[in-house]
């Protein structure tokens, strides 16, 4: 019953292909930050009303949505649509493209649910903002939108195509520096120069770095230095970023950063405040999912990239960066598999914000999502398979 079904969801998703990369093309053209995706949400919403899903609109966050079909009760899969953009550089870590990826999934999920060939199953899309900044997920776990999840999956566009990829722990800081200001050339020894203070404990992590483990990263800027050069600084501010693989190694890091950036206050007589702004674990990949993902896209003729890559060395060492889904892994089962849409740029670049509003980008994301669609309908159809899921997350989560 199974594949039958799997050629169902997967023909839904080819018969919607037009209407789903135009949907991405209107999310890439009118990029949005954090918590403004407003008109993201419309589109998106409109689009899935318009395939006849139940849709709550600002569920919980104002740029937030769930949609629904199926069954009242039984098993609830749960896709994930991604749609915030950076800074001066669009989509360049391809969010249009997550949102396309959720819609697909999504359609060809209830495309097999309405067969009435699965009695009891339910799908829900939820639509997360703010993964760059500010915790989407993290808040709707908190605002409950994940109480009735029994699996959660998406995925996400990367130079490289694969199943399980390293997400790391995150901690975000503002670090603010209190000085006194002064004229600079005629009573420069009247101030308390805030700039010292930040150049100090940037120079305090780079010398930190010799004793990081390799798996580890810590980055940051100077956001404010000071008003203007003859004028004693009596502000600064640094932003931090802090990952590690394992909330355990992140909570060590943390404590090094930290006395690092007090000292820095004690050695130029400023005063510090250290702002705790955003915080995301690291991401636990259920292996049986995983398994299943996998599966299905060897079916669908996927090629995955060798575990070595020239000039980068294993892949699946290097930490690909961090994400709210994190905190998703550690209350239901999860995955987050990555998939290559044919570029050589890496994300968070101009180069990649380009690529992620091609045709080939869109051919490979409807691939990802009918792997994604398959894993779900593997599991509906299955109790061994959903047991097998429970059993993994179980087992997992003692480890963690």
């Amino acid at each position: 019953m199974a594949d039958k079904l799997k050629q169902i969801a997967w023909s839904a998703i080819d018969n919607s292909a037009i209407g789903l990369q135009s949907l991405s093309e209107k999310i890439w053209l009118n990029p949005e930050l954090c918590f403004e995706e407003h008109e993201a949400h419309d589109v998106l919403t409109r689009f899935l009303r318009d395939k006849g899903f139940e849709v709550d609109e600002q569920y919980t966050l104002k740029t937030a949505f769930r949609a629904r079909a199926g069954a009242d009760d039984g098993v609830n899969v749960a896709v994930i649509c991604e749609y915030d953009a950076l800074p001066n550089i669009g989509h360049a870590c391809g969010h249009n493209l997550i949102a396309e990826a959720g819609c697909a999934a999504g359609i060809g999920i209830k495309a097999a649910l309405d067969t009435s060939e699965i009695p009891i199953g339910r799908l829900t899309i939820l639509g997360t903002p703010a993964e760059e900044d500010g915790g989407g997920k993290s808040l709707m776990i908190k605002n409950g939108c994940f109480d009735d999840v029994d699996i959660a999956m998406m995925v996400h566009p990367m130079p490289v195509e694969m199943p399980h990829a390293l997400f790391v722990a995150i901690h975000q800081w503002v670090i603010t520096y209190s000085g006194k200001a002064s004229h600079a050339a005629a009573f420069p020894w009247e101030g308390v120069n805030a700039l010292d203070a930040a150049i100090a404990a940037y120079n305090g992590i780079s010398v930190l770095r010799q004793q990081m483990r390799p798996s580890w990263r810590v980055h940051g800027i100077i956001s404010n230095g000071g008003t203007k050069p003859n004028i004693i600084p009596e502000k600064s501010e640094l932003q931090y970023l802090l990952r590690a693989p394992t909330e355990s190694e992140l909570e060590t890091l943390i404590e090094k950063a930290r006395a690092i950036f007090l000292a820095a206050g004690q050695t130029t007589g400023c005063s510090v405040d250290i702002k705790d702004e955003d915080h995301c674990m690291n991401l636990v990949s259920n292996k049986t999912l995983l398994d299943l993902y996998t599966r299905n896209s060897l079916d669908l003729g996927v090629q995955f990239t060798p575990d070595h890559v020239p000039g980068i060395g294993n892949i699946h060492d290097i930490p690909l960066g961090s994400t709210d889904m994190g905190d998703v892994s550690y209350e239901v089962p999860s995955i987050h598999p990555v998939y290559s849409i044919g570029t050589h740029a890496f994300n968070h670049t101009r180069e990649f914000t380009a690529a992620a509003n091609t045709d080939f980008a869109h051919e490979r994301t409807l691939v990802a999502s009918k792997a994604i669609a398959g894993c779900a309908i593997d599991v509906l159809t299955d109790p061994e398979a959903l047991k097998a899921v429970k059993d993994s997350f179980k087992l997992q989560m003692q480890q963690v």
